[in-house]
């Protein structure tokens, strides 16, 4: 069945009359996705992937649900959702550049320089549903991959709020609070911390290296290129969608279900690149580390300005030994 949706989607989106085609790729869920990101893997509290720096700060042998057995605790990271960043309103990025609608919308997005010399900048994003362990239906499946239909859940050409900060600070008031030099400069050990892959989810208003988190706008003032920009513009995205609380995530040490947070936890996120150049090998990337490590030849001109990432979330899953067994022993999948 989910194959059938897949499949439907991508006819709908190829054959539609009023789609116009623009510059961009279908994300490809084997050869754009660097594998090497959903270590590590933790069962029953070890780290069965050694090669990889252990990252669960609460150890535990063993779970247990509401109406369910005592079971084994595994985590390990999934490719969940994609998120485009783009100038063109309505292009969708991820499904090969279509644009819907008129793309000569009013809020373009531009990248220019401002008197003083440094550069400004206004995206869209789109945030989609990308379940890549479930679509593949695979041998994960009994991981507990996420299993939600493809969709698109967020486009900011439809959100007031993203193109207008007066708006925006009415929505997210706490915005005031970190719009001085204070709060800028907490902002320099998450740098550190998000570089190293260890960010803080106390310093919450912070994007490590990449600039302020707020205000969660489409506008940047301070942009060094557009990995930076795109990169910040990802984290912002999700911010939003975290303080709208449509969006849940694993709590440390819970193996059971997600929670919602008014607050994005970076500590549930990492992010990779997947256009224009994808990045197929390798670590993924901590929201807020600095794209020095990691940005080089990732654009380029014209044809490599709009960027995709592949969102990959921390999940959780208490696994029923019985049933486990039970599916090895028949073939099947949980």
């Amino acid at each position: 069945m989910k194959k059938m949706h897949f499949i439907f989607f991508l006819f709908h989106c190829l054959f539609s009359p009023w789609l116009l085609h623009a510059k961009g790729k279908f994300i490809n869920p084997i050869e754009d996705i660097c594998w090497s990101c959903i270590y590590p893997i933790h069962i029953a509290g070890a780290n069965v992937t050694p090669s990889r720096e252990d990252t669960i700060a609460h150890k535990q042998t063993l779970c247990h649900c509401p109406k369910g057995l005592l079971g084994v605790p595994l985590s390990f990271w999934e490719p969940t959702r994609l998120i485009d960043v783009t100038h063109t309103p309505y292009k969708l990025v991820s499904f090969g550049g279509m644009t819907l609608g008129d793309s000569n919308f009013k809020s373009r997005g531009f990248m220019s320089r401002t008197l003083s010399g440094s550069k400004r900048a206004f995206y869209h994003v789109h945030y989609y549903h990308f379940p890549v362990l479930s679509l593949l239906e695979g041998a994960l499946d009994f991981i507990c991959a996420e299993n939600v239909p493809i969709d698109i859940g967020y486009m900011s050409e439809f959100d007031p709020f993203w193109l207008d900060e007066s708006w925006t600070t009415l929505l997210n008031p706490e915005t005031l609070l970190f719009a001085n030099p204070l709060a800028t400069a907490a902002c320099i050990p998450d740098c550190g911390f998000s570089s190293f892959d260890h960010p803080t989810d106390k310093l919450f208003w912070c994007s490590g290296c990449l600039g302020s988190l707020y205000p969660l706008t489409g506008f940047i003032g301070h942009v060094r290129g557009g990995v930076q920009a795109s990169a910040l513009l990802v984290h912002r995205a999700l911010a939003k969608l975290h303080g709208w609380q449509v969006l849940k995530t694993f709590e440390e040490g819970n193996y059971c279900e997600k929670k919602c947070s008014r607050r994005a936890p970076k500590t549930a996120y990492k992010t990779q690149i997947a256009l224009p150049t994808a990045q197929t090998k390798g670590a993924c990337q901590s929201l807020g580390k600095t794209d020095l490590f990691w940005g080089s030849g990732k654009s380029f001109p014209i044809d490599g300005e709009d960027f995709v990432y592949v969102i990959w979330t921390r999940n959780h899953c208490c696994l029923d030994p019985y049933k486990l067994a039970k599916t090895a022993a028949t073939g099947g999948t949980l």
